[in-house]
């Protein structure tokens, strides 16, 4: 039975429950795990759950909930998170144009990591990506592990404008960003999957523990899809 998580108060609205800071799928499991069982027990009770990398913040109205209660609640439901296999959300599978235009890093990643443009893309391509965390503008989604030569830092300068449906990576991790925004990290192809899109009756694709995998097409592909 995991006893390595604490609870604090996020101001007098919200509890914070976390365990060790890392990014690991078994501590991204009990946080998705966790979250599943208070939105499905406390629903009527509760304002949101986020789920982070290794956290789940539960938020109420003070005036109507008893806040000690609550977090004895989540304090049980913690103790109850246990280690066995971390349940697999859905697979999504992403089409993407890389390079060129499209990924204007490649070549610099390639380089970094003493590789071929279309090693990168083989690299990129092969894991099956565990989603972590969305946030940062609505719907991008923080996936990982990427290979450990295409763990670069994020970039020196960032841009002050990424297209939407960018595919990138930085810090271990690779991402999409959803739409036109500032961003600092290592684009390397685009897609035409939008991963937040408010006129779907599920504006938001990804969710934690959802699993992606990337797959490569060409210009005259991307184009058609286009």
């Amino acid at each position: 039975m995991p006893t390595d998580f604490r609870i604090v108060a996020a101001g007098d609205a919200a509890w914070l429950v976390e365990w060790p800071a890392r990014i690991d799928p078994v501590l991204s499991g009990r946080a998705v795990a966790l979250a599943e069982a208070v939105k499905r027990t406390h629903a009527d009770t509760i304002r949101d759950v986020v789920v982070g990398y290794c956290s789940v913040t539960v938020y109420f109205d003070p005036l109507r909930t008893d806040g000690e209660k609550l977090a004895n609640v989540l304090r049980q439901f913690a103790r109850d998170v246990d280690d066995r296999p971390v349940p697999e959300g859905k697979l999504v599978d992403i089409a993407v144009c890389y390079g060129g235009e499209f990924g204007p890093d490649l070549h610099d990643v390639a380089l970094n990591a003493d590789v071929t443009d279309s090693e990168v893309i083989a690299l990129h391509t092969a894991p099956t990506y565990r989603v972590y965390v969305v946030g940062f503008v609505p719907g991008f989604p923080y996936m990982a592990p990427v290979d450990t030569r295409l763990a670069l830092p994020r970039r020196t300068t960032p841009r002050t404008r990424v297209p939407a449906g960018s595919v990138a990576i930085a810090a271990g991790q690779t991402g999409i960003y959803p739409t036109e925004t500032p961003g600092g990290w290592h684009l390397i192809g685009r897609t035409h999957v939008k991963p937040y899109d408010d006129g779907r009756a599920e504006p938001f694709l990804f969710k934690p523990g959802d699993r992606v995998r990337f797959h490569a097409i060409d210009r005259a592909e991307f184009e058609r899809i286009a």
